[in-house]
């Protein structure tokens, strides 16, 4: 059984999400996972165009996403 992490799920799914708007910080739900370097490189190709985040955001809402520590992102 996999641990799960502290971090919030709500939180994650709404960082990923409403930011994407703005394209300008897209990215940003994956600092507060932790996940520093793949958090840059979204910023840098603007959540992949889109396409990053849009599965970024499939998986916090379904609860599959992990942070850095691999632990999963279950807790609302």
């Amino acid at each position: 059984m996999e641990e799960i992490s502290p971090k919030s799920r709500l939180a994650t799914t709404l960082l990923c999400i409403l930011p994407s708007y703005f394209f300008a910080i897209a990215g940003i739900h994956r600092f507060y996972l932790g996940k520093i370097g793949t958090g840059i490189l979204m910023l840098i190709t603007l959540g992949g165009l889109g396409i990053w985040t849009l599965i970024d955001f499939i998986y916090a809402v379904s609860g599959n996403m992990k942070d850095k520590e691999g632990k999963l992102i279950k807790n609302w």
